[in-house]
């Protein structure tokens, strides 16, 4: 099934996240098998995504996570026209502050290279800090798309909860709930989610504090994310420019 995106009704009765998500939808990640399957059973819809304009993509991978996490969606997204490469920092650690300023340095270099902004895209903990970027530089980043990323509660809701430690939760939960309140980002944003995630609860995922933000749901595990085709056409959508090359 294609991208479903909610409307603002839908969006109203979602209720809050209360902790890491059931431990039965871990059950769900064996889901990550299928999706090379869909992907050819979807050629059809992904050579007729619409197509970029060279513009540079930088893709951040997710929680303890390689760069080479990103390379199939990173093909994908050369094909239809965009310059995407890797984020350029390795692994993913839980120094998310630190990657932060060093990813801020990287889109300010990128953009005084190019002289215009550049597309992040982040799955899971790499969407939090495409985001974070572009709370930070909104004039340096044109658009984001995030695939199973939590935007309430940091690690709070996550399967990572117990090893980032409650002092730790709480500290970005308070961080984050702040602000969203006093600097909502304003960058374009299109944010993925599944409900059958194992690792992160659906429910935070759901923006409601973000400026210009639509969100999507698919229907894949978290680990399923990366290679799944419905999840490649709503990013090239989402960073399409209608521009053919």
């Amino acid at each position: 099934m294609p991208a479903q995106r909610l409307s603002s009704i839908e969006l109203d009765v979602i209720t809050a996240p209360t902790g890491p998500p059931e431990r039965r939808l871990l059950l769900n990640e064996v889901g990550l098998v299928v999706e090379p399957a869909r992907l050819a059973l979807n050629i059809g819809r992904l050579v007729r995504a619409p197509r970029g304009n060279g513009r540079r993509t930088l893709l951040i991978p997710g929680w303890k996570s390689p760069e080479a996490v990103m390379q199939p969606i990173g093909q994908y997204l050369r094909r239809r026209g965009h310059d995407a490469v890797g984020w350029g920092l390795g692994v993913v650690t839980n120094e998310v502050e630190a990657l932060r300023d060093q990813m801020i340095d990287r889109v300010r270099e990128q953009v005084d290279r190019t002289g215009e902004p550049v597309n992040l895209v982040g799955w899971s903990l790499g969407g939090g800090i495409a985001r974070e970027v572009a709370r930070n530089l909104p004039t340096s980043v044109n658009r984001v798309a995030t695939y199973g990323t939590p935007v309430l509660g940091g690690p709070t809701h996550t399967v990572g909860a117990t090893a980032m430690g409650k002092a730790e939760c709480e500290r970005i939960t308070t961080m984050q709930e702040h602000l969203d309140e006093m600097d909502p980002i304003k960058v374009p944003i299109t944010a993925i989610f599944t409900r059958k995630d194992g690792a992160v609860d659906w429910r935070s995922c759901i923006d409601r504090s973000s400026e210009n933000v639509t969100m999507l749901e698919v229907s894949a595990s978290h680990a399923g994310l990366g290679l799944n085709p419905h999840v490649w056409v709503a990013v090239a959508e989402a960073l399409s420019e209608n521009v053919l090359v």
